[in-house]
């Protein structure tokens, strides 16, 4: 999804599927691939950001004590989003560059 966005180029790093089957690591809703993607970006793990639409993948960056993260609405789950722990809900990322 990615890489037909054409946004691949924009990214420091990825982890995606292919990453956490070759390094071993848990699918959500563990939060080792938010790990191991801040771990990549040499970053301590509270100072980034999660974009996810899963109640798994919200779950996952709790887990990884992320402290700035959003969420978006995946097939009509705001409030299942939110029970789940996002900090913020939209149904479009494009909202989040309205916010102060």
């Amino acid at each position: 999804m990615i890489v037909s966005a054409g946004i691949d180029s924009l990214l420091e790093a990825r982890v995606d599927g292919k990453v956490a089957a070759a390094g071993h690591l848990a699918g959500k809703p563990a939060p080792d691939t938010f790990l191991a993607a801040a771990r990549t970006l040499g970053s301590i793990r509270w100072t980034r950001a999660v974009f996810e639409d899963a109640l798994s993948g919200v779950d996952a960056g709790r887990q990884a004590t992320l402290a700035s993260w959003s969420a978006s609405i995946a097939r009509g789950q705001a409030a299942e989003l939110t029970r789940h722990g996002a900090d913020i809900v939209v149904s479009d990322l494009a909202e989040l560059l309205e916010r102060p």
